[in-house]
């Protein structure tokens, strides 16, 4: 059986979003002939919100090896909070003890923590392993090139530089690409030609079935609002990230809010929309993105924001509680919401407004999991918000609604067949390796979409 080292630095306990496909894999990478050892920090080193109860899902027979990383107590001090810096030095020298001592294949980089995937190119001409990339956002982009100071992160000058470095030089080594949307590989195969040759497959997360049976077992304390409320009140949620990039969608969802205010008050007046976890920062740093939306279309008494974020599995119980499930989604086009999958699997009433180019939009329109709502420009805001009001009007009565989602085509988004997918662009780099190895000509491999 061959042995893939996964790196993966906010792995769980650590509640982020980047873990999240390897959480879900790793019972089945043996299944298709790979075993895998995963390589994270140590969560004392890791900002964030934790989840106990996440290691639970994690297979007890696979390794899971912890690094130190230098303290945000210090680092702090010097204007460094990036996990992947902190890390590196750490990262770099027990990885590449793993991949000698344990005789690794291949080397997957599953994480937004970019500045740790340089350590692909370094551990390959130290030990001639090859490294495959999952792309799960960009690296490099110029989406928020132009926008105003205090719209921008911190430290958003700093970082785009390194990044700047960082990116070409290791995709210039790489060996293969896995990405959530199919524009992260466009973008990269237009950057650096050489990509091309290697193989790519686009592959959003796989659906967390075994999650909701875990919940199942271990209810979660929910402590924003009342299911099934006595007073008549019904409860949207959403949980996960919120930015300016959603204000478009945002301003759907509220304006139809607005719509249903003025024209059937008794029943829109009991709506209240929870948006819960909206900021990644830590909890001193959190900041509203939501609230600013809510009050400019005057809908800000139907709305509340809870910015820092909260365990996975509390986060799946919000899901469950709620009467019916909103998601907003980017007006970036290579925005993909990995998120949607547990969002169709807590079986209510699923409200989607996205643009028009996101690949969420052929997920929805495949299982049939949610009423999907597209924008694409200022122009057709208004009309799109009119057709939510209807769909919210002709749905939020009588509960419950059962949506008719397709488990058949859900199916094929499960995470034994994300695991697969993944494990046929192993083989598929380590073919290629070998080829390379033996003088073999090289042929361009075509970008697969799972």
């Amino acid at each position: 059986m061959r042995k893939v080292l996964i790196v993966s630095p906010s792995f769980a306990p650590v509640n982020a979003a980047d873990m999240q496909r390897v959480r879900m894999s790793l019972p089945f990478f043996q299944q298709f002939g790979w075993d895998p050892v995963v390589l994270a920090v140590d969560p004392r080193y890791v900002e964030g919100v934790q989840d106990p109860l996440l290691l639970e899902t994690i297979p007890s027979e696979i390794p899971v090896i912890h690094v130190k990383a230098l303290s945000t107590a210090w680092t702090r001090k010097f204007g460094l909070g990036n996990l992947g810096l902190r890390a590196f030095p750490f990262l770099h020298r027990e990885g590449r003890k793993l991949i000698r001592e344990r005789k690794i294949d291949l080397v997957y980089f599953s994480t937004t923590v970019f500045p740790a995937m340089a350590l692909g190119r370094l551990w390959k001409r130290e030990t001639g392993v090859p490294f495959v990339l999952d792309m799960q956002d960009g690296w490099v982009s110029d989406y928020k090139q132009g926008r105003k100071r205090d719209e921008l992160p911190p430290k958003f000058w700093f970082m785009g530089r390194l990044h700047g470095m960082l990116e070409p030089w290791t995709m210039k080594a790489a060996d293969g690409l896995i990405a959530v949307s199919r524009g992260y590989i466009d973008t990269l195969h237009a950057r650096y030609p050489g990509l091309r040759e290697k193989p790519a497959v686009v592959l959003p997360f796989g659906a967390p079935e075994e999650d909701f049976a875990v919940l199942q077992k271990s209810p979660q304390a929910n402590r924003f609002f009342e299911k099934a409320d006595r007073t008549g009140l019904i409860h949207g949620v959403y949980v996960g990230r919120g930015g300016l990039d959603m204000a478009p969608a945002l301003r759907i969802i509220f304006k139809a809010l607005r719509s249903g205010l003025e024209r059937k008050a008794e029943l829109f007046g009991r709506i209240r929309l929870h948006f819960i976890g909206t900021d990644y920062a830590p909890d001193d740093r959190a900041r509203e993105t939501v609230m600013p939306v809510a009050r400019e279309c005057g809908v800000e008494h139907l709305v509340s924001e809870s910015p820092r974020r909260v365990p996975y599995f509390e986060a799946l119980q919000l899901l469950a509680d709620a009467d019916f499930l909103v998601v907003p989604g980017s007006d970036d086009p290579d925005y993909s919401a990995s998120k949607i999958f547990p969002y169709i699997l807590a079986r209510k009433p699923l409200f989607c407004v996205f643009g028009e180019r996101s690949n969420v939009c052929e997920t929805i329109e495949k299982t049939r999991g949610a009423f999907l709502f597209r924008f694409n420009g200022v122009e057709a805001d208004a009309r799109v918000a009119e057709e939510l009001y209807r769909a919210f009007a002709a749905c939020l009565l009588p509960f419950p609604v059962t949506p008719a989602t397709d488990w058949v085509a859900f199916s094929a988004y499960g995470a034994r067949e994300s695991t697969r997918l993944q494990c046929e662009a192993f083989d598929a780099v380590l073919a290629g390796a070998a080829d390379a190895k033996a003088d073999v000509p090289k042929r361009a491999t075509r970008v697969r979409h799972a």
